[in-house]
């Protein structure tokens, strides 16, 4: 996977997008993998949020793994520390963005997975900062 290999990801903000079964956390799974996470990679549908740690360059690093899809009360971000998660350092991987609206900062990239009738899979990627530019191709 290219976007595992590029420095920039060791600490940018990665929004996934796209219908229910679209594939987002499939995605999650083997980008982590891709970056040498070992053992389990759970869905953070339950707890919000998994957290794992990755070896890079720069030394270990936090990877962030949400998932907003049952998230419905804003005091749950205050009260889980999300606010301090997403201004430290690390990789943070958001699924279901939209229903953390206006309490994340802008991501540096968003990857819309759609499916088509076939049930077939596009991915388009979009950079919203000069940091997400230094993902893409």
């Amino acid at each position: 996977m290219a976007l595992a290999s590029r420095s920039a990801l060791f600490n940018a903000l990665v929004e996934l997008r796209g219908p229910l079964g679209a594939g987002k956390t499939t995605f999650v799974r083997h980008l982590l993998r891709a970056l040498g996470v070992e053992g389990r990679v759970k869905s953070p549908t339950y707890a919000l949020m998994e957290s794992y740690e990755i070896a890079t360059p720069l030394g270990v690093l936090p990877v962030h793994h949400f998932d907003f899809y049952r998230f419905d009360d804003p005091q749950e971000w205050e009260d889980a520390g999300l606010r301090d998660v997403f201004a430290g350092p690390g990789l943070k991987l958001v699924e279901w963005p939209e229903k953390a609206e206006g309490l994340m900062p802008l991501p540096d990239l968003v990857l819309t997975i759609a499916i088509d009738d076939e049930d077939r899979r596009a991915a388009t990627c979009a950079a919203y900062t000069a940091h997400g530019m230094e993902l893409l191709p």
